[in-house]
Formats: structure tokens, sequence, C-alpha cells
């Protein structure tokens, strides 16, 4: 079987992203360095909060909210999955205003994830998140037993990747977590805290199986 794409193949391929590129200059307010590549029915708010370099990629039906204190910030080459969503704040920005997100360059997040950064999230470069993977940088206060959990509020420590990690598919992250670079988080892990650099890690407990 031959290897090589045909014609046909390459010329829809071309299709695509001409019209990625096109809904990219057709959204007015998003500060980014060109080209920048939208797929079909993505959804981005408060685009003046946004800031994208070169080649970043929102594929479709992904949702990018930029209502945040520090807003959003992609680097280059960055790339958003499907269906994925990017939340520091409400639908409406009721109450406290999320800090919000900052991607490094080559980084890429895959289908289906959750960014809530009302705490700000830092992930460094060359990150690769599988698809699933959902990133808490809040917690709900609860030790007031005297009073809802909802009236307590929340506490923000924010979340931090470092460079060249790999996180598989369905892994959670919760606040206040460091992940040091280089290390390797197997698919469906709950992360509760920090991970030294180049371990990989692939329970549910969290323990580090070993070094790389």
């Amino acid at each position: 079987m031959s290897t090589e794409i045909k014609k046909v193949d390459k010329l829809s391929i071309y299709i695509k992203t001409f019209w990625k590129v096109m809904r990219g200059l057709c959204k007015f307010g998003l500060k980014y360095d060109f080209p920048i590549f939208i797929g079909k029915s993505v959804e981005i708010t408060h685009r003046r909060h946004i800031k994208c370099g070169k080649n970043v990629k929102f594929e479709s039906y992904s949702e990018i909210h930029g209502l945040a204190r520090d807003g959003l910030h992609f680097g280059n080459n960055v790339t958003i999955g499907r269906y994925t969503e990017i939340r520091p704040s409400s639908y409406y920005g009721v109450g406290n205003i999320g800090s919000g997100l900052k991607m490094g360059d080559n980084s890429s997040i895959g289908p289906y994830g959750f960014i809530g950064c009302s705490g700000k999230i830092i992930i460094g470069e060359n990150v690769m998140i599988g698809p699933r993977v959902s990133l808490f940088a809040e917690n709900h206060n609860f030790s007031n037993e005297d009073t809802t959990i909802k009236a307590q509020g929340v506490s923000n420590k924010g979340i931090v990747i470092e460079d060249d990690c790999w996180i598989g598919s369905g892994v959670i992250i919760l606040d206040g977590v460091r992940i040091g670079s280089g290390s390797v988080i197997g698919a469906g892990t709950l992360v509760n805290k920090d991970i030294p650099k180049n371990s990989v890690v692939y329970d549910k407990r969290n323990r580090t199986i070993k070094d790389r």
C-alpha cells in the first residue's frame, strides 16, 4: 500500500486549511501573529484579553473565554483540541474574575480538555497534553460547617506544568500543583501534589514509580 498522500487528499487539506485561516482573519479584536487557524464553530469571547503567537490552532468546537485579569497568552505553534474549554471565569463574569493562562511554544492540549484557570495556569514549552485532561486551578472552601460550602468562597493557588512534559489521557490536575520539567503523567492519574522533574507517575495514588 502506498504511503504517499494522493492529490485529492492534499487538495482537501489545503481547502480546510484555507478556511481556517480565513476564519482567523475574521476574528476582529484578537491579537495574533499571522497566521492563526480557527476551525468550525469555535467560540472566542473577550478577544482583547487574548494574545496568540504564530501558527496557533483552535480546533473545531473549542471554547476560548478571555475574560481574565492576566488574559490568555498562547505561544507559537500552540494547538487547542476539539471541544476543549478554556475558562478563567464564569460565563457572564459574575463574581470574581479569574487569573488566566500562559502557554509556551510548541505545546498542545488534546480534544475534550477542560482548563479552569481561575487561578493562574502556566504551561511551559513542548508540553503534550492528551485528550480529556482537566486542570482545576481553584478549590472550594468548606471548613465552616455552620454555613453552606457555596457561601465560603474559593481559594486559588494556581498550577504550573514545566517544559517538556507529557500528560496522558484523562489526567486530572488539582489546584496548587507544580509538575517538574521532563515528567510523564500516565493516563487516568489524579495529581494533587507536586511532581519532581523527570518523574514517571502512572497510578491514581499519585506515587512516583521511577525517574526517567
